[in-house]
């Protein structure tokens, strides 16, 4: 086989299509393109454009304010923890971390910034976890079973 005896597959390059070549090629005139004017131009954007009219997201007022560093964290009940403990699947009688609570498939971290600590269920066994936050029924509830919550990050008062 020689340089010049080389050839595409069949059907590997499919013919363009001729555009603008007469009514009877089926894509004459408008080249399939529908209208005349600046929208069968090249390289033009129409998004949101009314026409001259002051577009709808310019009419409509805006609202709030999105803070793009805020904090978003995976919320832990104490009906799912006991329920977890209870199981077996975290340790009671060491500091539950969230990185144990993550590798126990109790909670999931993907996209947050920590672990809160919420109040709905009851705890019926002393356990001493490390969050990111809590709320106060929450840490009402593990006091009360004779638990203690640590908060990630919050420097220690004078009691």
């Amino acid at each position: 086989m020689k340089l010049n005896e080389l050839r595409d597959n069949p059907g590997a390059r499919p013919k363009s299509k001729r555009l603008g070549r007469g009514i009877g090629s089926g894509k004459g005139k408008t080249s399939g393109k529908g209208v005349k004017g600046q929208k069968a131009r090249e390289g033009v954007s129409l998004n949101g454009f009314e026409g001259g009219q002051l577009p709808i997201y310019r009419r409509l007022p805006k609202r709030g304010f999105k803070n793009p560093t805020r904090k978003v964290y995976a919320p832990l009940n104490l009906d799912l923890l006991d329920h977890a403990v209870g199981a077996g699947v975290l340790d009671a009688a060491q500091t539950i971390t969230e990185a144990n609570l993550v590798e126990a498939g109790v909670v999931n971290l993907a996209k947050m910034s920590g672990v809160r600590l919420l109040g709905r269920g009851a705890v019926t066994r002393a356990i001493t976890i490390s969050v990111s936050g809590a709320s106060a029924t929450a840490v009402a509830a593990i006091e009360a079973a004779g638990g203690r919550v640590e908060i990630l990050g919050e420097t220690a008062s004078a009691e």
